[in-house]
């Protein structure tokens, strides 16, 4: 890309932005990232602690999760395995080009978090929305992560207990319901509240183990089906020709790491662009394997009869995929915590910008407002869990919030970044990347407005 970008758009920081305001965003970084504190003289190559490697493990840790279930789902709804892996490889090329812009922009405005590359880049307005969009974002994937916990005590419970159950003499212990709610009181409540997570990043290194066991004994399970699963219909191209669009949600949201991508940029020992562009390109390759392996084992041995979560498809004694369950279940349990910090460090970045308020004055009613914040955010997510059937309906609704992520706002930040270099004349490379942003938002663009729409009018309203 081309050099001779000076000051971007450095009246961002209107609406009473504070310095303070803006380390309090930094939170959002991923908690396996550990970087240095943001200065003009601390900015350079060679300061981060991360390998290239280590930052391949990092990007892979954030784009791989629980969403890897719903793609068998998927490529159900895509119509089929070819329209499935054509459709993430043409989306691949959108998302890895989205990480690089993401980097570019982020030593042209020399901020260090994803929000903050927005707003210095784009301006006051995309910022705000971009920041809302994340906490958005984090607060459906917390309910699709607490009914993710439902689907799988379900099954647990049914495995553990041998008596037959009589038309409804289910126990009030067995009940959905109470076993998500004691799951998270017990569990992600105290985990959530905090004010840091850094001890967050070992557990969530061994749920990354986790998801690579889940993709393997699905893989198992098709070379070598049990004998009690019986033929089904494999569909071999979509039923109508936007029926492959159904699928996009997925996709978005299992390679949607953009969010946390700019601080493991920025932990790296050498942050350059071209670097980073083989860390990328290697990390999503290792994530469309898994995805892809998942999506068409997990498809090809359920047909159109697969759940929405893979797992369910299976039955509830096979040991197997009993242990793939626990091991989601940990998975979900130590990502609910990062992902609510991150919505939470959001909306108290928006708080103390609006208010003017620094951090040293804010100390106590910070307490105060943290316990406030990570209450509320836990009892509706709870509530909206309890009364959601399936993991399918919030993804249809926060995919089109992460295709905003990979697709619109890096296109905002390479068209502002492009116009804003001082240049005689236009070269064709600086056409090219211009254009090359036009078409990221636009395609962003449509995929948030499909799928918001279908969710809208097809899912929430069955």
């Amino acid at each position: 890309m081309a050099q001779g970008i000076g000051s971007i758009n450095s009246d961002y920081k209107d609406w009473e932005w504070s310095a303070d305001a803006g380390e309090r965003a930094r939170l959002l970084q991923s908690p396996s990232v550990e970087t240095v504190p943001k200065s003009g003289e601390s900015q350079g190559n060679g300061l981060g602690a991360t390998s290239a490697l280590g930052a391949v493990f990092i990007v892979v840790n954030a784009a791989l999760g629980a969403g890897l279930l719903n793609f068998p789902a998927a490529f159900s709804m895509a119509g089929g395995v070819a329209a499935g892996i054509t459709l993430q490889m043409c989306m691949l090329i959108f998302i890895i080009g989205g990480l690089v812009i993401l980097a570019y922009c982020s030593q042209a405005s020399n901020e260090r978090t994803y929000q903050e590359v927005v707003w210095a880049v784009c301006g006051k307005v995309p910022g705000v929305l971009c920041e809302v969009a994340i906490a958005i974002y984090t607060f459906g994937t917390c309910i699709a992560f607490l009914i993710i916990i439902g689907d799988q005590e379900d099954k647990i419970i049914a495995a553990l207990v041998t008596e037959p159950k009589e038309a409804g003499s289910s126990h009030w212990y067995m009940d959905r319901k109470f076993t998500i709610s004691i799951t998270a009181f017990l569990f992600i409540l105290p985990l959530s509240i905090p004010k840091e997570i850094g001890f967050q990043k070992y557990a969530s290194s061994l749920s990354v183990i986790g998801t690579w066991y889940v993709t393997a004994v699905i893989i198992i399970k098709y070379i070598w089906p049990d004998k009690e699963l019986t033929p089904v219909e494999v569909p071999t191209s979509p039923s109508t020709w936007t029926a492959i669009f159904n699928a996009m949600p997925t996709i978005c949201f299992g390679f949607q790491c953009h969010v946390s991508s700019v601080p493991v940029f920025n932990s790296m020992k050498q942050p350059e662009v071209k670097t980073w562009g083989a860390v990328v390109t290697a990390a999503m390759v290792i994530a469309l394997f898994v995805y892809t392996g998942t999506g068409v084992c997990g498809f090809l041995t359920f047909g159109a009869g697969v759940e929405q979560d893979i797992l369910l498809s299976y039955p509830s004694n096979d040991i197997p995929v009993a242990l793939a369950r626990a091991f989601i279940i940990l998975c979900v349990l130590t990502s609910y915590p990062i992902l609510h910090f991150c919505g939470r460090a959001v909306l108290e970045g928006l708080w103390l910008r609006y208010t003017g308020v620094t951090v040293e004055e804010d100390v106590v009613r910070e307490r105060r407002r943290r316990l406030l914040q990570t209450i509320s955010w836990f009892l509706l997510t709870l509530l909206l869990a309890l009364f959601i059937p399936d993991i399918g309906k919030v993804i249809s609704v926060i995919g089109g919030l992460a295709a905003c992520f990979i697709f619109v706002f890096p296109g905002l930040c390479l068209i502002q970044a492009k116009l804003s270099e001082i240049q005689e004349t236009r070269a064709i490379s600086w056409w090219a990347q211009v254009s090359y942003g036009v078409f990221m938002v636009t395609l962003g663009a449509f995929i948030f407005g499909q799928t918001t729409a279908n969710a809208i009018f097809v899912d929430l309203t069955a």
